[in-house]
C-alpha cells in the first residue's frame, strides 16, 4: 500500500489482510522495532537521511522475508515509495503496489482530525500549502504503482474488496484460517 499520509494505507491494508487471510505489517512499525525508537525521534535526532537509510534496510529485510514466508499486506510510509531506490527494490521483487489516492484537501482534513484526536503534533500539518506541495511532488512516484485506487469515496472494506478484485486475488472463505 503506497500513498500520502491520510490516504488510508493502514486502515485499508488491515482490512485487505482480513479479507485475504494474510498478515498486515506497517513498515514504520518494523523500522521502530529495528531502531528501538519512534519514527518521529529518528527524524528529530538523526535527520531524514538517517531515517531513509533505516527505512530502506527495513524494506529490504521485509522483501527478503516475503520470498519464502507467508503473504503479507504492507503499508509503506508516505515518503517510502517516492524514494527511487525503494521503488526499484519493490519492482525487482515483483511485488504489486497499490496507490491509495485522495484529494489533497481530503488528506489534510483526515490528518488534521487524526492528529487532534490523538493529541499529536505533525510538522507537515503546519501549512496546507506546504502539505499540498509535498503531495504533488510525491504523486508522480505514487502513480507508478501497479494499481491506483481512490480512497476518498468508499469505506475501507469496499476499497479492500475493489483491490482484491482488481489484482485477481482470492479472498479467504469463512472458517478458513491462515
Amino acid at each position: 500500500m503506497v500513498g500520502f499520509m491520510g490516504a488510508g494505507k493502514t486502515t485499508v491494508g488491515r482490512m485487505l489482510g482480513e479479507q485475504l487471510g494474510w498478515r498486515f505489517e506497517d513498515l514504520d512499525d518494523r523500522i521502530e522495532l529495528r531502531e528501538r525508537r519512534k519514527v518521529a525521534a529518528i527524524f528529530r535526532d538523526s535527520g531524514e537521511s538517517s531515517f531513509r537509510r533505516a527505512e530502506h534496510a527495513a524494506l529490504k529485510e521485509l522483501l527478503e522475508e516475503l520470498e519464502s514466508g507467508p503473504e503479507k499486506i504492507v503499508a509503506l510510509g508516505g515518503g517510502a515509495f517516492a524514494q527511487d531506490k525503494n521503488a526499484r527494490l519493490i519492482q525487482s521483487a515483483g511485488v504489486p503496489t497499490v496507490f491509495l489516492e485522495a484529494d489533497a484537501d481530503e488528506l489534510w482534513r483526515r490528518c488534521s482530525r487524526q492528529a487532534e484526536q490523538d493529541g499529536i503534533e505533525r510538522p507537515l500539518l503546519k501549512s496546507l500549502e506546504t502539505f499540498r506541495e509535498l503531495y504533488e511532488a510525491r504523486r508522480p512516484h505514487y502513480m507508478k504503482a501497479t494499481l491506483r485506487q481512490n480512497s476518498g469515496e468508499n469505506t475501507a472494506a469496499q476499497i479492500a474488496k475493489a483491490v482484491v478484485l482488481a489484482l485477481g486475488l482470492s479472498p479467504k472463505r469463512r472458517g478458513e484460517t491462515q
